[in-house]
């Protein structure tokens, strides 16, 4: 038996060392769920590897989906068996953004809620006080993600008052490191008004996560509208913001940036050296000089490809496919020995894989 446990995690561990995709979740095997999508990942303080993601009643976007979540203790080579870390009912959860305050080491796990058979189009109640609307909330942690606290609703201080729905990355929030709002939490956000218009903004605590404010919008024209977003701390402690598209515009990633910590930001542009199928991308900072970022280029979500630059996301020095073929929502950890821990969707609402990779040279 001990030499059988020996061998399946040496396995493991050549598996997540060549590279070799690791199935962290898949629907109706090692859960219940029929549909499984939106992944995040967190390596903690600790370097325990938290991935979250949407276990779904069906396939579609508010699904009765619950948060589920898998651990590993070890870079990545084994994983434990996933478990719901929070499910309210009938309602959904959406968008899991997960973020760790450094002092405490509390991890927050942000996430939105709709009402039992209510969706993102569907005629939900516009602002914040209405409680069968689209809902803001978060869980934490203290334990690295063993356990997790009872909810806290703050869309009372984020939601926009003309917003239908508020949504959280999917992905990663971020905690400052430098600058004069050094140990600032940062939550990445859209929402949407009555029109069906999209806009980005952050939501930001000061007070290790105890309080949260809203910045403001990210400013916009009538053709470049901003969706699913991930921000990463730009040089002196600012910040770099990267977008999906949204309806109207060229195929292209919107950016923008803030020059004090995501209260206000520039004009948003489409970069022309990232194009964008319509679909999440993830943003990593690896180092003082390097941010990271990964999406699918081709139609129909496909080829992710790994892009890095070294002044802040103005230009991109190295591009790798890395994964070709089906591939689309993703989030990335920097793991101890250099590489990228990649959690992603191969273009499938069944499964969920994990993959370290080589930090591309050129």
């Amino acid at each position: 038996m001990r030499l059988a446990l020996f061998l399946s995690l040496l396995c493991a561990r050549s598996l997540a060392a060549d590279g070799t995709d690791v199935v962290i979740f898949e629907a109706k095997q090692n859960i219940a769920h029929p549909s499984v999508r939106i992944p995040s990942l967190l390596r903690t303080q600790k370097g325990t590897l938290l991935a979250l993601a949407e276990g779904r009643d069906k396939p579609t976007d508010q699904a009765g989906n619950d948060l589920v979540i898998s651990i590993s203790k070890d870079e990545g080579a084994t994983w434990s068996k996933p478990k719901v870390a929070y499910e309210q009912g009938d309602d959904s959860c959406n968008n899991p953004c997960l973020v760790q305050e450094a002092k405490s080491g509390r991890i927050f796990l942000f996430y939105q809620t709709f009402p039992a058979g209510g969706h993102e189009f569907g005629g939900l109640p516009v602002g914040p006080a209405d409680p069968k609307g689209n809902r803001s909330c978060y869980i934490s942690s203290d334990d690295d993600g063993a356990t997790w606290s009872k909810p806290t609703d703050v869309s009372a201080s984020l939601k926009p008052n003309e917003a239908i729905t508020t949504a959280s990355g999917p992905g990663i929030g971020i905690q400052l490191k430098s600058g004069p709002k050094a140990g600032r939490l940062v939550i990445p956000f859209n929402s949407q008004d009555a029109k069906k218009n999209f806009y980005n903004w952050v939501a930001y605590s000061d007070d290790a996560g105890a309080t949260w404010k809203r910045g403001e919008k990210v400013p916009q024209t009538e053709t470049i509208q901003l969706n699913e977003v991930q921000v990463a701390e730009s040089v002196g402690g600012g910040l770099y913001l990267n977008s999906r598209s949204w309806r109207k515009g060229a195929g292209l990633r919107k950016t923008s940036w803030s020059q004090d910590a995501g209260e206000t930001w520039s004009q948003a542009t489409e970069d022309a050296k990232l194009p964008d199928p319509i679909c999440q991308g993830s943003l990593l900072r690896m180092d003082d000089h390097t941010i990271a970022f990964l999406n699918p280029v081709g139609k129909g979500r496909k080829n992710g490809t790994l892009r890095l630059s070294h002044d802040d996301g103005r230009t991109w020095a190295v591009s790798q496919l890395i994964f070709p073929g089906p591939f689309a929502y993703s989030s990335m950890a920097l793991l101890k020995d250099g590489r990228i821990g990649v959690l992603y969707e191969p273009a499938s609402n069944t499964i969920v894989r994990f993959r370290a990779v080589e930090i591309p040279k050129k």
